[in-house]
């Protein structure tokens, strides 16, 4: 199993986002094409795609307290950030015999951001 890691911002606009953003793109793509030419040798090929996340590096900057957190929050339904625990849970996940039926997808592990 081959877990590419994507990003939410393919697909909700984030203003001042659009190099990174193509960049994230770029791996869809590459996860849609090669899940089609791994899988008949058995090999799946998924994106997981986290929300914004609770990391340390987002608590030393700040995030979980800033403007640019609480426009994530305001259109997730969950109303919170995501967890590294939670994320890591997804990729075991998908990596996991209990995913051996899922190739070419793009998970998004974002609270339901819409």
């Amino acid at each position: 199993s081959i877990i590419n890691l994507g990003s939410v911002t393919t697909h909700y606009a984030l203003l001042g986002s659009s190099v990174y953003t193509a960049s994230k793109a770029a791996i869809d793509g590459y996860t849609t094409i090669v899940a089609n030419e791994l899988g008949p040798r058995g090999i799946r090929v998924n994106t997981l795609k986290p929300g914004l996340t609770l990391t340390e590096k987002a608590l030393a900057n700040g995030i979980p307290d800033s403007v640019f957190a609480q426009g994530f929050l305001s259109r997730t339904p969950l109303g919170r950030l995501g967890t590294t625990d939670e994320i890591a849970k997804a990729a075991v996940f998908l990596a996991s015999d209990d995913a051996a039926f899922i190739t070419g997808v793009h998970l998004l592990a974002a609270g339901g951001l819409r």
